[in-house]
């Protein structure tokens, strides 16, 4: 959705602030930029809207470049919420969620409306705060006026700059968890700074580590946590947190998987689970999709003629994907016990599973201190 062609940065002063950067910004993702101070992330996110304008290099909206647009118009398209905050003092809680509507034309009863749902999308009573003014709130009910006031205009890309920072734990703590669930609802477009590195693993879809300018890693949390692109990103993430960081799927599951194609016939399938003497089978696709799988019981209980494996197949059954933590098996498996073994995909490719053995095995011989 945001592209950054090999964007750089050269202040007057000779000060390169941006060096080479290409990024991609998916559509409904939330994606944070972090570094240490001075890397270049906020200046990274304010040419998005074109508080500053690069010095080469292109950035394109849906494939357009927004130098070629109306700088005004669009900030006004872009949600923009900052440390600062930056509620109107003079202003109640509904005039200042209501501004960018009413500057874009929008009729009172709209704009009023959509006023009322947002303040309850983030726990307010309408009826007690949209009258108050700034002043009469707390600093985290401040913070969420100023988050979806970003959201009033119903903008697709809302740019967030450190807008937790100066909160205490506890509000920024919830504050953090509204933005996951607010995320989870209205799937917009996020870039997110931040430089708590503990922040950007809880709310981040992806992260992107820069320093001096440039992008060192751009992946999942679980990726940058398990996978660190080199020293600086090792260092910077901090060894308590790779310490703690639980085993993937990938690390240590079994790939001798015996599987069968969803249009081979139930002599071929019973004679498959005979000869390698296994209780579940996994039916794929020709290209190794999984399809579903197979228990024993049911090819006893059906012995029909000219049935095919996709005819018996279970089809919602769970899986995980081989970046997830091996933790998310384990839940599996303490929620349903009948589950015999989860598969483990890659894009939807059978790549192979973890059986409870297996998961038993791996966490008795993980040692998270290296000891």
């Amino acid at each position: 959705m945001i592209q950054f062609n090999n964007i750089e940065k050269t202040y007057n002063d000779g000060t390169v602030a941006i060096q080479d950067l290409t990024l991609e910004v998916r559509e409904g993702e939330l994606l944070t930029l972090i570094g240490p101070s001075g890397c270049g992330k906020t200046t990274t996110m304010r040419m998005i809207n074109r508080l500053i304008e690069p010095t080469a290099g292109t950035i394109t909206i849906r494939g357009e470049d927004i130098s070629r647009l109306d700088a005004v118009e669009l900030r006004r398209s872009i949600g923009y919420v900052i440390q600062q905050i930056g509620l109107f003092p003079h202003m109640t809680v509904e005039q200042n969620i209501s501004l960018v509507p009413r500057l874009k034309g929008w009729k009172s009863q709209q704009y009023q409306q959509r006023v009322d749902e947002l303040l309850q999308l983030v726990g307010l009573d309408p009826a007690t705060f949209k009258k108050r003014y700034p002043a009469e709130l707390s600093g985290g009910q401040q913070q969420r006026v100023g988050v979806i006031r970003a959201l009033a205009a119903e903008p697709d890309i809302i740019l967030m700059d450190e807008p937790f920072s100066a909160l205490d734990p506890i509000s920024r703590e919830q504050l953090q968890d509204d933005i996951v669930r607010l995320q989870e609802e209205i799937q917009k477009t996020i870039v997110f700074v931040t430089h708590d590195m503990d922040e950007a693993i809880k709310i981040s879809q992806r992260i992107a580590i820069m320093r001096e300018g440039k992008l060192v890693q751009v992946d999942t949390p679980k990726q940058i946590l398990h996978h660190p692109a080199d020293d600086f990103v090792r260092d910077f993430i901090g060894e308590n947190r790779l310490d703690v960081a639980f085993p993937q799927a990938a690390d240590l599951m079994i790939t001798a998987i015996t599987t069968v194609k969803k249009s081979d016939g139930l002599s071929e399938t019973v004679h498959t689970m005979r000869e390698k003497q296994v209780d579940t089978l996994f039916v794929t696709d020709n290209d190794g999709t999984l399809a579903g799988q197979i228990d024993f019981s049911a090819l006893a209980d059906d012995a029909a003629e000219g049935k095919t494996a996709a005819d018996i197949m279970e089809t919602d059954i769970p899986a995980i994907a081989e970046t997830d933590p091996l933790q998310d098996a384990a839940q599996l498996f303490e929620q349903n016990h009948r589950i015999r073994a989860i598969p483990v995909l890659r894009d939807g490719f059978l790549i192979g599973v973890v059986t409870r053995d297996s998961l038993m095995r791996s966490l008795a011989q993980w040692n998270p201190s290296g000891n």
